[in-house]
């Protein structure tokens, strides 16, 4: 994710208490008010911490202990004094960096004040994940020298860096883009490219990504106002709800008008093509990473609103682990899962053999149209998003509809070989935003190869067409088709509860759930299976970018 500020470590005069919780007279902790002096650790000294040389954060460390000491040995008489910044900032700290050294150091300190008396946050989840056990996923080994790297670069790893982790090729291509899309010299202002990101994530309900965002808005300078609606952000901004919109939840609605009313000589405000390109990009990008935060369960950040609590633990509070739906009847659960592998593994090998046996075009048409209209329920509702989110969202009733509802008129199927990624949407994106069209390219291309030829217990295993049946199942969803594929290899490979949670990532994903995501793949790893979630993210990604490039396509003849 784009970094946040590394805050400094602040001490606290006047011991005020923290609302909604029950405070020790004698200590405590607060917010720091802008008159009081900033005693202790520097927002530069924290800085440091990221540093590459040793020598350097071993000081900065030794700065960072020195600081929050001083703050909690001064005024002896009055009650010790740490800003909730500071303690949110060694929390997570304590939690996610991946230097043994840091973790170390800011977990030492956050209990010595506790034992100073200051009430100490901690953190309400054990992992990333909801989804993934902690210790499950330290087994199956993220690159720890990618998180490092991270950490290095952007001052933090989050859970999406984690996760991600468990395939560092691909988590290096997704870094560079998104750090090019936010950080990078561009048309857009940093802080719009960080509002727009809001906007996007705020149509799935992603309190996670719009938190995360938010940081960064207000890091980069915006306006705090801003955040608490969009009647708050200028009019050039707003002007993208219906775009975004519809390449949030129908992409296959967007029309040359939509873009002529942002960027035609009499549209006001107007959007020039490249403005309008790096806009549509960062709401495509936001929104496919809505599915992946979704889809793997993601907890908030331990700083983040909902991460956090600042009450003790007590039997009826303790941290549940996630648990699989499919060990809840033990051996037998194990056997089924076992037994579903063994199928899989004979379809794929069956469909390679028929791959030569050629098929009437009409019969491919015929497959495609079964495909896209068969019925995938997806009918979990949520209770209404948070506030935090709901105030950033227009017409938050309009969703993803079937794009071809049996029985009904459907819009024209978007045909591959009339417009493609390779040999029109990469060029255009390109030109108009240079390096752009090269970083999405690449990161199509790595995560359409990715593979360790096994699946499940086997080894040895080419899972080329199971990965070609995801990614193609995805485009159906979204009305676009291949005329040299196949499609009863859909039907073949993805078996019903893995279609019920892809489409529900893909259409719905604030829909997903923990048992969807148990159901399908119950002997798969769970690397495997954020694997899959990661195609059907950028599966989705590059769909969405296909309809509007269209329509800019469109626009410009």
């Amino acid at each position: 994710m784009a970094s946040n500020p590394v805050t400094g470590s602040t001490c606290q005069a006047n011991g005020e208490n923290t609302p909604g919780r029950a405070s020790d007279p004698g200590r405590s902790c607060r917010h720091q008010s802008e008159s009081e002096p900033d005693v202790g650790p520097t927002v530069k000294s924290l800085a440091r911490l990221c540093s590459r040389d040793e020598d350097e954060r071993a000081a900065a460390l030794d700065e960072l202990s020195q600081g929050v000491l001083l703050c909690l040995g001064l005024d002896r008489t009055g009650p010790a004094r740490l800003s909730k910044q500071t303690l949110l900032h060694l929390l997570r700290l304590s939690r996610s960096c991946p230097l043994q050294e840091v973790r170390g150091r800011a977990t030492e300190l956050l209990r010595a004040a506790q034992d100073q008396g200051v009430e100490v946050p901690r953190a309400l989840a054990s992992g990333p994940s909801a989804f993934m056990h902690s210790k499950e996923m330290l087994k199956e080994g993220p690159d720890q020298d990618i998180l490092i790297e991270s950490f290095l670069s952007l001052g933090r790893v989050d859970h999406v860096t984690m996760v991600m982790a468990l395939h560092p090729a691909y988590l290096s291509c997704f870094l560079r883009t998104q750090h090019a899309l936010l950080e990078l010299d561009g048309p857009l202002p940093r802080h719009w490219r960080h509002y727009i990101a809001i906007m996007a994530a705020a149509r799935h309900h992603c309190t996670y990504l719009v938190q995360q965002h938010s940081a960064g808005f207000l890091e980069a300078g915006g306006e705090e106002s801003w955040l608490s609606g969009l009647e708050h952000a200028p009019t050039k901004l707003r002007s993208l709800q219906t775009l975004n919109r519809l390449l949030a939840h129908r992409p296959w609605l967007i029309t040359q008008q939509h873009i002529q009313e942002l960027v035609c000589p009499g549209a006001e405000p107007r959007w020039s093509l490249a403005e309008l390109i790096h806009a549509v990009v960062l709401m495509a990008h936001a929104h496919s990473l809505c599915s992946l935060v979704w889809g793997c369960g993601l907890n908030p950040e331990p700083d983040h609103i909902g991460g956090y609590t600042f009450q003790p633990p007590s039997p009826s509070h303790l941290p549940r682990s996630p648990h699989s739906p499919a060990h809840e009847n033990g051996k037998q659960e194990l056997a089924d899962g076992a037994m579903e592998v063994e199928v899989l593994m004979k379809r794929m090998v069956e469909l390679q053999q028929q791959q030569e046996e050629e098929r009437t075009q009409e019969e491919m048409v015929t497959r495609f149209e079964r495909e896209r209209s068969e019925s995938i329920p997806t009918a979990v509702v949520r209770g209404a998003p948070p506030d935090l989110v709901l105030r950033l969202v227009e017409d938050p009733e309009f969703r993803y509809e079937d794009f071809a509802p049996r029985g009904e008129q459907s819009p024209p199927t978007m045909r591959a070989q009339d417009y493609s990624w390779e040999d029109h949407g990469f060029s255009l994106v390109n030109r108009l935003l240079p390096d752009m069209g090269q970083l999405l390219d690449e990161k199509f291309q790595v995560v359409s190869n990715l593979t360790y030829n096994r699946m499940a217990m086997h080894e040895g295993v080419d899972t080329h067409t199971l990965r070609k049946a995801l990614w193609n199942y995805i485009h159906c969803l979204y009305g676009i088709r291949y005329d040299d594929y196949d499609y009863g290899s859909v039907n073949v490979l993805l078996e019903r509860s893995l279609k019920v949670f892809v489409k529900t990532m893909a259409c719905h994903p604030e829909q997903t759930t923990a048992r969807i995501y148990h159901a399908f793949w119950r002997r798969f790893r769970h690397s495997e299976k954020v694997h899959a979630n990661l195609i059907v993210m950028e599966a989705r990604l590059q769909a969405a970018l296909l309809y509007t490039l269209r329509a800019i396509t469109h626009y410009m003849r």
